[in-house]
């Protein structure tokens, strides 16, 4: 079925909408939840790592670097647990109606993406107030985020259809995001490491995440000594491409098993 079907792209507006209505279904405060959640997980972290444990002491403008690199993790999490459990909750659906799959997912990143952007005009509104400069290489968050979004979507491909028939995936993934979330720079900055082990550092900014949130940060706070990239600690090009081509490797590994499996999804849910 073609993907990009009027009747398909009228089923992905009504499921994102749906979504992001039932999101916040009968809270008292309501999308505001969108803005409010980063900022409270922000002030967690900032009082616990930067005040208590004095992560990213010296650091220029640290606190902007934390909350964004929350708020691109916080992303990161949604999409992909929301993703894992997509399939699943739209058996009802899958069983009734006749659509291209991958909408469920794209749904579901769609509405990621829509609280991603609430929660960045959040961090830029912070960056001001703490007198980040800007300049015009702000341009270079585009690709990243596009980036992100490859590699959020290729990962939930994959776990939606691997919890199709696994359905113990869903704690396996939770210890896997809380390892991912302290094996990325996002509390500390990548100098922590990189300056008694550089090695380690070097390889911890070969996960995807790690290139775009460091990357994410270099532009916004433009701080060479305090959020090297990845191309700043590796010398070799070949090497430095393997984050950056990794989640459209990802993203076209996924789309391929999910399209694979489709056709069972109604039959084993």
């Amino acid at each position: 079925m073609n993907f990009f079907s009027r009747r398909n792209q009228i089923l992905l507006k009504e499921l994102i909408k749906t979504d992001f209505k039932l999101r916040y279904q009968g809270s008292v405060i309501g999308y505001l939840w969108s803005i409010l959640k980063p900022i409270l997980l922000f002030l967690i972290m900032y009082l616990v790592f930067v005040r208590f444990m004095r992560f990213g002491e010296g650091m220029p403008h640290f606190a902007v670097a934390l909350l964004l690199g929350i708020t691109v993790w916080n992303f990161f999490s949604e999409a992909t647990n929301v993703g894992m459990l997509s399939i699943v909750g739209r058996g009802d659906l899958l069983r009734k109606v006749n659509f291209s799959k991958p909408i469920i997912i794209f749904s579901v990143i769609s509405n990621a993406f829509i609280n991603l952007m609430i929660s960045l005009v959040v961090v830029i509104g912070f960056a001001i107030i703490n007198g980040v400069q800007f300049s015009w290489t702000v341009i270079f968050a585009i690709p990243l985020l596009f980036e992100l979004v490859i590699l959020s979507a290729g990962i939930a491909f994959i776990l939606s259809t691997a919890f199709v028939y696994f359905r113990d995936l869903g704690p396996i993934w939770e210890v896997v995001m809380q390892a991912g979330f302290y094996g990325t720079p996002i509390i500390y900055p990548v100098t922590q490491i990189s300056t008694n082990h550089p090695t380690i550092a070097k390889i911890l900014m070969l996960n995807p995440m790690a290139q775009i949130v460091q990357d994410m940060r270099y532009i916004l706070t433009f701080s060479n000594n305090t959020n090297p990239t990845l191309w700043q600690l590796w010398d070799n090009p070949y090497i430095v491409a393997i984050p950056y081509i990794l989640p459209f490797v990802i993203f076209a590994f996924g789309l391929w098993i999910f399209t694979k499996n489709s056709k069972r999804f109604a039959e084993v849910i």
